[in-house]
């Protein structure tokens, strides 16, 4: 017999286990930016370990934009 797995992923069980209630919708759109603003950071990080591994400088990166990069 097949395992069954869960349908929601860690986070959204943690999620819905914490916000088992209504929340004021200005209180939902405060949430929605602290968890916006953690995933940006956290992609920010992830640019700047790639950008300090590679040596970039700011030509490079304008050279990177002005070129058609392909996969």
């Amino acid at each position: 017999m097949d395992k069954l797995t869960q349908p929601f992923s860690n986070v959204q069980m943690e999620l819905l286990k914490v916000f088992s209630y209504n929340l004021e919708n200005s209180e939902l759109l405060e949430l929605k930016k602290v968890i916006a603003n953690y995933f940006a950071q956290r992609a920010i990080k992830a640019a700047n370990k790639v950008w300090d591994e590679k040596g970039w400088t700011d030509d490079d990166v304008d050279r990177m934009l002005n070129t058609k990069m392909k996969r």
